[in-house]
């Protein structure tokens, strides 16, 4: 089969520009342009690239960024004031706590902390829940440009079988609840696999739609997928090359090479989801300043 492309990078281009139209109407309307604060703990190297393409990205657009740096003897408390400056500071449109955190911080706690209506990311429990019922809220950023790269290439989700690969917070579940709820993309029958799961392969051969979310290098095998079957990989594991100047290249949680001359369509890695999960932070901060300049704005879905 002849499969094509999911290019995360086409389309996150095309989404930078619609955003940047978006900035500069704000500002000839007479208001300040969008604020963004990342907050960055440590020097964790997957965490401080990350950060930068954020920032880079914004800064692109036309958003006003500010960057909170903290080492990792940082208190927990230290954080939690700096969270409920940001919470009270109306310049603020949206901000981020860069994840994972030093052990001694408890990470529920620091989200919890964050203004539902600044919290860009989609990690409060408040737009948790309201994403699983279809409210208004902030969508997760992974989950929304997935959602997105579904949409722009009109991938028919009612009545798929959609297999969600994995079951984190962060991706897996609100994956498997957006995928289901009535609305397009959705309207799907879903199944979440997981570490517990048996015979994961049985499965996946009856997915007409496979979102693979493990951190599972290659995992998803050629003979566990069926002919025609759309496959968004969102796995970005450092694997090891010396043939690379960097020492490792970026592996993905499917075996490209085997599964795309089955698939009708595909996430590269990089590429695919990554640039759409950072076009979709931008998105929400975009969402959370135009409400509060009290300009019309629809959030993902749910307008």
């Amino acid at each position: 089969m002849n499969y094509q492309l999911l290019d995360g990078k086409k389309i996150s281009a095309d989404m930078k520009a619609e955003i940047a139209a978006e900035v500069k109407e704000i500002v000839a309307a007479g208001h300040k342009p969008p604020k963004m604060v990342a907050i960055l703990v440590g020097h964790d190297g997957g965490s401080e690239t990350y950060v930068a393409s954020k920032m880079k990205t914004g800064h692109e657009l036309g958003f006003e960024d500010e960057l909170i740096r903290f080492e990792d003897s940082v208190t927990e408390k230290e954080l939690l004031d700096t969270i409920d400056r940001l919470n009270n500071d109306d310049s603020v449109d949206g901000f981020i706590v860069q994840l994972p955190l030093p052990k001694h911080i408890d990470e529920q706690k620091i989200i919890e902390a964050i203004n539902p209506n600044k919290d860009v990311d989609g990690f409060h429990p408040i737009n948790v829940g309201k994403t699983s019922i279809g409210l208004p809220s902030f969508v997760s950023a992974t989950p929304a440009g997935i959602l997105e790269l579904l949409k722009r290439y009109n991938i028919e989700t009612k009545g798929k079988h959609c297999v969600v690969l994995g079951r984190s917070n962060i991706v897996g579940k609100p994956m498997a609840q957006l995928m289901m709820l009535k609305a397009y993309p959705g309207d799907s029958t879903v199944t979440v696999c997981h570490s517990r799961t048996k015979d994961i392969a049985a499965i996946t051969r009856e997915a007409d739609i496979i979102i693979a979310a493990l951190g599972t290098p290659e995992f998803l095998a050629g003979d566990m997928v069926k002919e025609g079957v759309v496959v968004v990989d969102v796995g970005t594991t450092r694997v090891p090359d010396a043939s690379r100047k960097s020492g490792f290249k970026l592996t993905g949680d499917v075996k490209f090479d085997e599964v795309a001359p089955k698939a009708s369509y595909i996430t590269p890695v990089p590429g695919g989801v990554g640039p759409m999960t950072i076009i979709s932070l931008m998105r929400n901060t975009l969402i959370s300043a135009r409400r509060r300049r009290g300009m019309e704005a629809k959030y993902l879905y749910f307008s």
